[in-house]
């Protein structure tokens, strides 16, 4: 298409030259755009145009088509192909919006420029971000609800100007210049327009554009509000003092992320962020808060906000997604790096992969033209925003024919319904449907769902409305009408600083950033469906100031994971100990990465992922798991328990048959075996035995502190009189044997009844000892909770050892020096010498004792009691079994050896025997 006059070029908004009467400040030409390929364009002079490949298609797509008599293949071409700086609305005031609505890449020989040359200004048109034109139409919105309010800039209409904000480098001051010089052609440092009504710029859907552009703006002092995601870089008001920006503090979010992270256990995460100061920042604070809550970082990747698509350097960053051992990964960036992600990840396929996302919407939902997108069902992180009420009605019917102007709403329009109503700047081209709605637009571009930014741009509209409205107020209250629309964009300042108010969706607006209060976060959920359809479904919120742990409400049930997962994921480094075992770190790995181990005896551990094991009170025991304690079983050796049973029925038959051996010899009283080594030595023997056995009883059954002193003491003294009674009876033998040899004086001892003081005298010894015993450290009830696994075993405590050992080694000498004495009388010549049964009784005992004091010290518990009555009762039998088993054997089926003359015939029957 080839215009071949100067008016039919500027009519379609691009540049010719100009002559010589032309002012100064305009240059002679402007090259649009380079086109691509050679069958779509052509030149006038100097003058380029070029139509996208897509463009292209949908001149293909309309050609094939059947076409209205009054379209033709000239106006439709003209239509697609229409291109210029601005969108232009005139006003008492112009209000400035710059929205990035296309996207370029620079060429490869524009990186090599040369300052000796002059600039190209030839750019190629990568892709239409035709999600971003709702920037527009909330700006449209905003702009018309103010202009029909009575009550807010009352007879003054505010116009636009809308300009394309190029994410590029070489591009960004473009837009800015042509702004600045008021005509097409950009002219730095020359204002061509004789008298300005702008009063404001509404701009930064990224933080590099705003601080560019706002170095520019500084000159002159205007006023940049932005709309995109807050920065503390742009918070500098000594670099940037005209700028202010809309969103609220992101300092909460962080802390957002990190509460997701915890919710579903996720501690291992990959990390992709924006090389510049912001990523920085937010890489400092989220660190910083994944340390405080024990959360690792598996990778942390750069992203460069500029980069040539699809270069090596993608592929790289792709395959590094893939192999990342995370399965959770977080992604916060500029729009310049998102958008390069989002589009590798349409050619780089990476499911599997859970992505949180601080991110505008929009970049997460660039035209995602299939289900497996890489960002199906992550979670994007929104500031809080309420609905504007009327705007969707607005977007439902608003049509190309409402804004004439506007040649990016005309496209957008045949773009999505091959068609354009009448009165659009292209005028009619076939017939619209009836429901030519942005409400039923079917594929990837979703107008409905109200973006951050376009909330933000709302509220920006107003702010500057409002601060117009209060400046002309004042203006008024000081001087004449004609000075209300003589305004400086430096003036609006003071009135910006101090600027509150409540919107319609019931939120207080502030610029003033000390005032301002930290986001609150909608946590929404990436659903991508059939066709390329990206909806992204609140699933949760995020309030920084609610109650430790309450700040995040999620619904679990709403979320749509990534495919390849039917539940929630994981991502650890390790899988979690289970309760019952601790978590061991692994030497030269982040404490995420750690080995499990079981709680060590007497520990538990309750929950997952223990950093320790807790130790069990002392009266509770862990189960076999080792997850929980236990009540230990009070036991004691009771007289139910089979041993204490056995052990008791034994003491009683000892104590029974030593009774009846009593009887025995009480009822042969006046035999000579009986009366032979002092019969009542031997009364007073059988009754101390029986003592002994019956004293075992108070060791079984539950112990009180009456038994526990009965315990030692009954013991140590009944067998002191039974030990000091054998050896009274040994005394006795020696003495007897001395007597009838002739000439011996020792007779009268025996008369005398010597030997009968050995028992008192040997008892009044350990009576004394049991006394000091028993006044400085007495047995008392003790419990023993480590001897039986889950058992509670009450004992009694001997309270002071030494005095126990004191009162044993007593007896025990006792013992040795009776079987000393006993074994060397042992071959004494006497008809009923027992001095034999005495010796071998007392190595009895002294065996039975001997072999007690190991077996005492490596025994616990209810064993240690039963080996102690089991030595007593051992001990005692011995006594009465090698001292009277013999002579009851005599008198009961032997009597007549029981007579002094049949042990005489005995002997000498006995000495006629041949050898």
């Amino acid at each position: 298409m080839c215009f071949s006059s100067r008016r039919a070029w500027s009519e379609w908004g691009f540049s010719v030259p100009y002559s010589g009467s032309d002012p100064p400040c305009r240059a002679e030409t402007v090259d649009m755009i380079q086109p691509p390929l050679p069958t779509s364009h052509c030149a006038l002079g100097s003058v380029s145009v070029w139509a996208e490949p897509g463009m292209v298609f949908f001149l293909v797509l309309l050609f094939l088509l059947p076409q209205p008599v009054h379209t033709s293949w000239v106006e439709i071409q003209n239509c697609l192909q229409y291109l210029r700086p601005a969108v232009y609305r005139d006003g008492d005031l112009v209000l400035s919006g710059f929205f990035p609505l296309y996207y370029m890449n620079q060429d490869a020989d524009l990186s090599r420029i040369s300052f000796l040359l002059q600039p190209k200004t030839e750019v190629r048109a990568t892709s239409w971000l035709w999600k971003n034109y709702q920037y527009v139409l909330a700006f449209y919105f905003a702009i018309e609800e103010v202009n029909k309010d009575s009550h807010l800039l009352p007879n003054l209409t505010l116009g636009f100007h809308v300009y394309n904000a190029f994410s590029s480098d070489q591009f960004t001051l473009w837009s800015t210049l042509l702004w600045l010089s008021g005509k097409i052609q950009t002219v730095p440092n020359y204002n061509c327009q004789t008298q300005s009504k702008s009063a404001a710029v509404i701009a930064g859907t990224v933080s590099a554009f705003s601080a560019e552009i706002g170095t520019l703006l500084e000159l002159y002092r205007t006023p940049q509000v932005t709309y995109g995601p807050f920065d503390p870089v742009l918070s500098d008001k000594d670099q940037f003092p005209s700028l202010y920006q809309m969103a609220p503090k992101d300092s909460s979010l962080a802390r957002a992320m990190v509460s997701l992270l915890l919710h579903f256990g996720w501690t291992w995460v990959a990390l992709f962020l924006s090389d510049d100061l912001k990523g920085e920042q937010f890489l400092r604070d989220l660190k910083a808060e994944m340390v405080k809550n024990g959360i690792c970082v598996a990778l942390t990747e750069k992203l460069p906000v500029t980069k040539i698509m699809y270069g090596t350097g993608d592929i790289t960053f792709m395959s590094r997604i893939r192999v990342s051992s995370a399965n959770v990964h977080i992604l916060h960036g500029e729009a310049g790096s998102l958008v390069t992600v989002d589009m590798a990840a349409d050619f780089f396929l990476t499911t599997g992969k859970v992505w949180i996302m601080a991110a505008k919407q929009e970049i997460i939902l660039h035209e995602m033209n299939h289900m497996l997108h890489s960002f199906h069902g992550g979670f994007s992180f929104s500031p809080h925003r309420g609905e504007i009420p009327g705007f969707r009605h607005f977007l439902q019917t608003v049509t190309p024919s409402h804004y004439p102007e506007d040649f990016y709403f005309s496209k957008l329009w045949l773009h999505l319904f091959h068609c354009s109503p009448a009165g659009s700047l292209c005028g009619q081209i076939y017939n619209c449907p009836p429901n030519a709605s942005f409400e039923f637009v079917s594929g990837v571009i979703d107008m409905m769902t109200l973006s951050d930014s376009s909330y933000f741009i709302y509220n920006a509209v107003y702010a500057l409305a409002h601060v117009l409205h209060h400046m002309l107020v004042q203006k008024t209250e000081m001087g004449s009408l004609e000075d209300q629309l003589r305004l400086h964009p430096w003036q609006l300042h003071p009135f910006l600083k101090n600027i509150q108010f409540t919107n319609s969706a019931g939120e207080h607006i502030s610029l003033d950033e000390k005032s301002s209060q930290m986001a609150q976060y909608d946590i929404l959920n990436t659903v991508n469906f059939p066709a390329g359809l990206g909806l992204l479904v609140k699933v949760g919120e995020f309030v920084p100031r609610s109650p430790l742990g309450q700040g995040l409400v999620i619904s679990e049930e709403m979320i749509e994971w990534p495919i390849g997962f039917t539940e929630t994921p994981r991502s650890v480094c390790s899988q979690s100990c289970a309760p019952g075992f601790r978590k061991i770190p692994q030497e030269g790995r982040p404490v995420c990465c750690f080995a499990c181990v079981f709680c060590p005896e007497g520990h538990i551990s309750n929950q997952t992922d223990a950093e320790r094991c807790v130790q069990c009170p002392a009266h509770e025991h862990p189960n076999s798991e080792r997850n929980r304690c236990l009540p230990k079983v009070v036991t004691f050796l009771a007289y139910e328990d089979p041993l204490g049973m056995a052990l008791a029925c034994t003491a009683l038959c000892f104590s029974a048959l030593t009774a009846a051996v009593l009887g025995v010899f009480v009822k042969h009283r006046d035999t000579p075996i009986v009366k032979a080594n002092n019969r009542a030595l031997s009364y007073i023997l059988l009754i101390s035995l029986t003592l002994c056995f019956l004293c075992s009883l108070l060791f079984i059954g539950h112990p009180s502190t009456a038994t526990c002193i009965l315990q030692e003491t009954t013991f140590g003294l009944v067998f002191t009189v039974a030990v000091s009674t054998v050896l009274a009876k040994t005394v006795t033998v020696i003495l007897a044997f001395k007597v009838t040899v002739p000439g011996r004086r020792m007779r009268r001892w025996l008369v005398s009844g010597a030997p009968n003081f050995i028992i008192p005298s040997c008892s009044l010894i350990q009576l004394t000892l049991c006394g000091v015993w028993l006044g400085t450290s007495p047995p008392f009830v003790d419990t023993d909770t480590h001897s039986e696994h889950g058992h509670i075993i009450i004992t009694c405590n001997k309270g002071s050892v030494t005095a126990f050992y004191c009162a044993l080694g007593y007896l025990g000498s006792l013992a040795l020096g009776t079987f000393t004495v006993a074994f060397l009388a042992r071959n004494l010549p006497d008809t009923f010498n027992e001095a034999k049964f005495l010796t071998f009784s007392m190595l009895v005992f002294c065996s039975v004792w001997l072999t007690f004091l190991p077996v005492h010290h490596s025994t616990k518990g209810k064993v240690m009691v039963a080996v102690e009555v089991f030595s007593i009762l051992a001990s005692s039998a011995g006594l009465l079994g090698c001292i009277f088993a013999p002579k009851c054997y005599v008198v009961l089926l032997r009597p007549h050896r029981s007579s002094l003359r049949g042990s005489r015939e005995k002997i000498h029957c006995g000495s006629n025997k041949p050898f």
